[in-house]
């Protein structure tokens, strides 16, 4: 009989701790709900990632391409900054 009771015991236990991990405050259905709120977050970040990715690329553009400018402007048009002082070497004939 005393087999009997322990058995019956340590199976309500079981389904005590069962019925925590299924239907209690931590358990699977918070368990989705954290999941699907991660998926949701990481999905949020990615899109911010490359938002920031694009954004830096334009960045570098607009900078490579000013120095593209002002190169081109010295070398051609003789631009001089306010400071600067133009000198010119002309090759030997």
């Amino acid at each position: 009989m005393s087999a009997r009771l322990v058995t019956l015991g340590l199976l309500a236990l079981l389904g005590a701790v069962h019925a925590e991990l299924w239907l209690g405050k931590n358990g699977l259905p918070r368990v989705m709900e954290l999941q699907a709120r991660l998926d949701e977050q990481q999905s949020r970040n990615e899109a911010a990632r490359a938002r920031n990715d694009q954004l830096a690329a334009e960045v570098r553009d607009l900078r490579e391409g000013l120095e593209m400018i002002e190169e081109k402007a010295r070398q051609e048009l003789g631009m001089v900054k306010p400071d600067e002082i133009f000198v010119q070497v002309m090759p030997r004939r």
